[in-house]
């Protein structure tokens, strides 16, 4: 009976001097701590270079629509001519840089004069150009800050025009954890009211006179 004690204490000894050993061996801890610790920090710094490219981006679309709207509105009396579109595009593209094709083959950017009818307030295109021009009378959103009205009357005041640009890209992430694979939509607007004359008039030739500010 006493050999089976002694074998049961025996035994119970080296149970407990392998437990010991196991806890004291720390071979292969700094292994195990970085295999669960690299995903979260991987997915982290990924997380964080998309995130501020993003902003990046986003940060060159606000600039570049201001860059269209403000060129745009700097046109002389005599008006804008397709050679002058073509002008103002380049330089606002190179706002873009850069977040150029192919890099980023998406940027959508137009250029829109905007009417505003003084009996309702309504904003319409006059002329448009760009990737996607807007019809000519189409209805243009128009923030009620911006129209003008009679400090007394409250009535609106007529030959208001502004100037209207529309930019947009699809930010496409390199890796797609941590925002969607199919992209992120980045996109601003930029109002500006003309400079040298009451509008910016359109003219597809130059044709030496300056014609009066349509009202469609």
């Amino acid at each position: 009976m006493s050999g089976a004690i002694r074998a049961i204490s025996q035994n119970g000894l080296r149970a407990r001097r392998c437990a010991r050993g196991m806890l004291e061996d720390c071979r292969a801890i700094a292994a195990t701590e970085f295999a669960v610790i690299a995903p979260v920090m991987l997915v982290l710094f990924f997380g964080t270079v998309e995130f501020s490219l993003a902003v990046a981006v986003d940060r060159k679309v606000t600039l570049m629509a201001r860059t269209l709207s403000d060129l745009t509105s700097q046109s002389p009396p005599a008006g804008i001519f397709d050679a002058d579109f073509t002008n103002i595009f380049a330089a606002a593209n190179g706002v873009m840089t850069p977040y150029t094709p192919p890099l980023y083959p998406a940027v959508s950017s137009t250029i829109t004069e905007i009417y505003i009818d003084p009996a309702t307030g309504v904003g319409r295109s006059q002329w448009s150009k760009g990737t996607a021009p807007r019809a000519v009378s189409s209805t243009v959103p128009v923030p009620a800050g911006l129209i003008v009205t009679d400090p007394v009357t409250h009535a609106i005041l007529p030959g208001q025009y502004l100037i209207f640009s529309e930019v947009s890209v699809l930010y496409t992430p390199t890796v797609g954890y941590v925002m969607a694979k199919a992209g992120v939509n980045l996109s601003d607007v930029s109002y500006t009211r003309p400079r040298q004359a009451a509008c910016v008039v359109y003219q597809p030739v130059a044709t030496g006179t300056t014609p009066p500010c349509p009202t469609l």
